[in-house]
């Protein structure tokens, strides 16, 4: 007998139309791996841009291909030579499709890799840094929004090299990164000037943000430098893709820095100014990150940014809207323990 589950399904390439749910086998946890009964799991536009086919010359899909990467959840079994999880664990993190192996090794060392979180159960890699135990001060639905933008925020801080009353400017501040990218930078004592629509205004000042630029009127660069005629010391781009980047230059002061965590990345040689650096930033998980943004989560620095939350047959929908709609925090697709079946089984 197999045992199934539902999960959300893509059986080619393609937009968030050819998603369907449908019933497929629960995988099995092989050695040194976890199945996990997913009880909350984040949606990313990195699941789309891997389901987009964009990627698939250095990351090719198996199908159905399930996707999904962040996720909190419990353990429900594991594989030969486990001991860092026993069954019945509260877990949360992140993992990528075992085709994108090569980018899982830059999210984390040893990789993490999943079968895909949209779906009932998911198979993740037990050691890797990108899973952790999730406290019982920290809800599920939280813990799932948290992996992949908290841990690019923690590259960003990071990587800026930042010190206590320097001006950063943050583009793309109300989305699902930007949620947890205002508070750190806040948290570590910074002028955060966020771009905003003025309907998310209010959401990014609750982050942390000190001003707003409302970029749908007016030209983001000149409203910088019109506030402080020598620039910022940094710009956190989330949501600029490409060339469109390089007139943000302009905006940062000499010897300042771009930080770029939004795809596609820029070519610094697009860039004319040599007095500023110009970075491509990455989500990586060290052993302890997810420890570190489970407490900040507790503490209240990184609040539940969570805008909409859907059931696992609407997710689907749920990725639709987030191509089509503009989408301020995260969605969440969720269930509880009980709202979920167990394995059914087909002859």
């Amino acid at each position: 007998m197999v045992k199934l589950m539902r999960a959300v399904v893509a059986r080619k390439y393609g937009s968030p139309a050819g998603l369907s749910v449908e019933d497929i086998p629960v995988p099995r946890p092989g050695a040194g791996q976890v199945l996990i009964r997913m009880g909350a799991a984040a949606l990313n536009p990195a699941d789309l841009r891997s389901l987009s086919g964009v990627l698939k010359e250095s990351a090719a899909l198996t199908v159905p291909h399930v996707p999904g990467s962040d996720f909190a959840g419990t353990v429900a079994e594991i594989g030969a030579g486990v001991t860092r999880f026993a069954v019945g664990d509260e877990v949360f993190g992140v993992g990528l499709p075992r085709a994108a192996a090569a980018m899982a090794a830059m999210l984390s060392s040893p990789p993490s890799l999943t079968t895909g979180a949209m779906a009932e159960y998911a198979v993740f890699e037990a050691v890797t840094p990108a899973l952790a135990h999730r406290p019982p001060g920290l809800a599920r639905e939280h813990a799932a929004t948290l992996p992949i933008p908290g841990l690019t925020a923690l590259a960003l801080v990071r990587a800026g090299r930042v010190t206590p009353g320097q001006r950063v400017l943050v583009i793309g501040a109300a989305g699902g990164v930007g949620g947890a990218t205002v508070p750190l930078l806040t948290a570590a004592q910074l002028h955060v000037i966020a771009t905003a629509l003025p309907e998310d205004e209010d959401y990014v000042r609750g982050l942390g943000a000190a001003e707003v630029i409302d970029y749908r009127t007016l030209d983001t660069v000149t409203e910088t430098l019109r506030r402080y005629p020598h620039g910022v010391d940094a710009v956190v781009n989330l949501a600029l893709p490409g060339s469109a980047l390089v007139a943000v230059g302009e905006a940062i002061k000499p010897g300042g820095r771009l930080l770029n965590a939004a795809f596609p990345s820029p070519d610094p040689a697009d860039f004319e100014r040599t007095d500023i650096t110009v970075e491509r930033v990455l989500s990586h998980a060290s052993p302890g990150d997810l420890d570190h943004l489970a407490a900040q989560a507790m503490t209240g620095v990184l609040p539940s940014t969570i805008s909409r939350v859907f059931a696992l047959e609407q997710a689907p929908r749920a990725y639709a809207e987030l191509v089509e709609t503009h989408v301020r925090g995260k969605l969440l697709v969720t269930a509880t323990i009980d709202e979920i079946q167990s394995p059914r089984t087909r002859r």
